[in-house]
């Protein structure tokens, strides 16, 4: 018991040192959008910068007038909208009832009950020999309601160009208002023919999205649960 007091103790003493402070920002440097931003572009071909190229009255650089500014390479950052409004509702009944009987009587057979009743005690009689009853039923109903909106939009950064292609993307934002910050994450993989020329994609046209929204601070804190009780909770059988 000794030795599981102390994670618990760590665990509260590394909170003490919030107390009276705003929650702080996760840093950028060591991050996977750091090491894209800050890391040596891969080669261009020189077939994009020949004489043809060069003698052509429009440019295909990404930053020109008609260029593709769609992310596309390591470090590019695009802008990805959530538009989650979502509902669903499922509503189940089902229902078993079940009934039987059965009886069962000898009243004469060659004189053999009438000798048998001789023996019984009183009252009792071969000439109903069982009777039995039997009656069950059953009946469960189950729902579901479940509603969900979330409209955001969050600039993400290239992390990593797949050999395929496909573009893997993290982003992060939060906001701290007071003492409460909120917290957006955002990972996934996309393909570059689903980033429009307005350099933005939708969510749902990221493969493995995991999209976190959430907060920490003060308020949530005092939401949640105290660490003492969310160990009882799971060690505890009833």
């Amino acid at each position: 018991m000794r030795w599981l007091l102390i994670p618990l103790a760590l665990a509260g003493c590394a909170r003490m040192e919030q107390v009276g402070r705003a929650p702080a920002f996760e840093p950028l440097e060591g991050s996977n959008q750091h090491h894209a931003m800050y890391s040596a572009p891969f080669p261009v071909s020189s077939d994009q910068n020949g004489p043809t190229a060069a003698s052509s009255l429009w440019s295909a650089e990404r930053g020109a007038l008609f260029g593709d500014s769609r992310a596309a390479q390591r470090g590019d950052i695009l802008t990805v909208v959530i538009e989650i409004d979502d509902s669903a509702k499922i509503s189940n009944s089902s229902g078993r009832n079940r009934s039987g009987a059965e009886s069962m009587s000898i009243p004469s057979l060659v004189g053999i009950p009438q000798r048998i009743d001789a023996q019984l005690p009183d009252g009792a009689s071969m000439a109903e020999a069982a009777d039995t009853k039997s009656k069950s039923s059953y009946q469960g109903d189950g729902s579901i309601s479940r509603s969900e909106k979330l409209t955001l939009r969050v600039a993400a950064t290239v992390v990593e160009k797949l050999p395929n292609g496909v573009l893997r993307i993290e982003g992060r934002q939060e906001v701290r208002v007071n003492y409460e910050l909120r917290e957006l994450l955002l990972s996934g993989y996309v393909r570059p023919v689903d980033i429009s020329r307005r350099n933005e994609i939708t969510y749902d046209k990221i493969a493995g999205a995991q999209i976190s929204y959430g907060g920490r601070g003060q308020i949530t804190d005092v939401q949640q649960p105290r660490y003492g009780q969310q160990v009882a909770d799971i060690v505890l059988p009833f």
